[in-house]
């Protein structure tokens, strides 16, 4: 088939590697000059385990990382706010129980890691990729609002180790003496990449599949019956067979017109990096604070913090946002970073669903799929969407269970 791809960020790029693989003549359309240059451009690069990353889903994180409500809320971002907190009481009343959005979140992340450990890219391509974290612990009470992530973690089967704050610092010797840590969960099987690399690599990869790219093209509207891609500026709509739409939070406005409306709203969230000074003091692997919601990943040469969760729409960075992940660059690995030289903060709007699970498969509507809704997991996923996508659409049975993943 001649199949158009809407946005040509770590979801839709993958879509259009697994399709053409399969046979079909692929187009991307994206607003952008490039490949990644949205809510793609500059993320943590977390892979695995999917569950153990900050705000993957609700009811797991600290009362301390309050979400933040910008301005301009919207019917629409309360409703879904209502919806999040809803979830997050269910799964925490019962943290023993296998929790149906997190099993479907975390299985599709397998699966989308057995898939890159295949992939040519991760085999010939440096991605500054780094394995192994550290998620710390500092008191018992964040161990306690981890249980629905680890009872997942544990009926999927990926290691998670509980060690001691001694244990913790032998692995990381750089950790700051003054950091509190009651102990830590050691992942020795997680990941963490350059996404944004990863994501170019692929596309010149689908390139030499036949996929064509059109970038710097504003995709205005979608036409049904058949399937019609209007780009702005153009008369005539182009033609194509079927239309995937993987276009993150601008998904929602490309799709109301057709009568679907996406329970979908965008996340803002942050990364700063700095150069790594002293090796031996900079964090090894990756690193996440649960309490305060941040996270310290190794890229090559640099070191990047990710933090911060916005609701609604806000014109101007948060100061205070950016404030604390400075510190942890800062305060965390003494002598580790060179904060005050070269320092690069980005700020990224991630579409997410009330359950963090993503919305993937037919529209309901003639012609048009979907594959949008990732939030924090779109590095994570993108493999296994791609692929589940184009099972999907050639009618094969997907290599994974399903449940929890399709449009509901």
């Amino acid at each position: 088939m001649n199949i158009a791809i809407v946005g040509a960020g770590a979801t839709g790029i993958a879509t259009a590697y697994a399709l053409a693989q399969s046979g079909h003549a692929i187009t991307v359309y994206d607003r952008h000059g490039s490949a990644a240059e949205g809510a793609s451009f500059a993320p943590t690069g977390w892979l695995a385990p999917a569950l153990l990353q900050p705000w993957s889903a609700p009811g797991l994180r600290a009362p301390s990382s309050q979400l933040r409500l910008g301005g301009g809320l919207r019917g629409a971002d309360l409703s879904w706010l209502w919806r999040w907190r809803q979830a997050g009481r269910r799964i925490r009343r019962a943290p023993e129980r296998i929790d149906p959005a997190l099993a479907a979140i975390e299985r599709l992340s397998q699966y989308s890691r057995q898939l890159r450990d295949n992939d040519p890219i991760a085999i010939d391509q440096d991605l500054q990729a780094h394995n192994g974290a550290l998620v710390l612990l500092r008191s018992e009470a964040t161990l306690a609002r981890l249980a629905p992530a680890l009872t997942v973690l544990a009926d999927a089967g990926v290691g998670v180790q509980r060690i001691d704050a001694a244990q913790a610092r032998q692995l990381e010797p750089g950790l700051a003496a003054d950091f509190a840590l009651a102990g830590a969960l050691n992942l020795p099987e997680a990941a963490t990449a350059n996404n944004r690399l990863w994501v170019q690599l692929q596309r010149f990869a689908a390139q030499q599949l036949g996929v064509q790219f059109v970038f710097d093209a504003q995709v205005s509207r979608l036409q049904l019956a058949p399937a019609r891609v209007l780009l702005k500026g153009e008369s005539s709509a182009r033609a194509h067979d079927a239309i995937v739409v993987c276009a993150g939070i601008d998904s929602a406005a490309l799709l109301r017109p057709l009568g679907l409306a996406l329970p979908l709203v965008g996340l803002g969230g942050y990364t700063v990096n700095a150069p790594v000074r002293e090796p031996i003091h900079a964090p090894r692997c990756a690193v996440i604070d649960w309490d305060s919601q941040i996270t310290l990943v190794r890229q090559g040469l640099r070191v990047r913090a990710g933090g911060g969760a916005e609701l609604g729409t806000s014109g101007t960075p948060h100061v205070a946002t950016l404030q604390r992940l400075y510190r942890a660059l800062n305060q965390w690995f003494p002598g580790g970073m060179q904060p005050s030289q070269g320092v690069q903060s980005w700020r990224g709007i991630r579409a997410m669903s009330a359950d963090g699970a993503p919305l993937l498969g037919a529209s309901g509507l003639p012609g048009i799929w979907l594959n949008v809704g990732h939030g924090n997991h779109g590095a994570a996923m993108a493999h296994g969407c791609g692929q589940l996508l184009a099972d999907l659409i050639d009618g094969r049975a997907p290599a994974i269970d399903t449940s929890g993943l399709l449009l509901r």
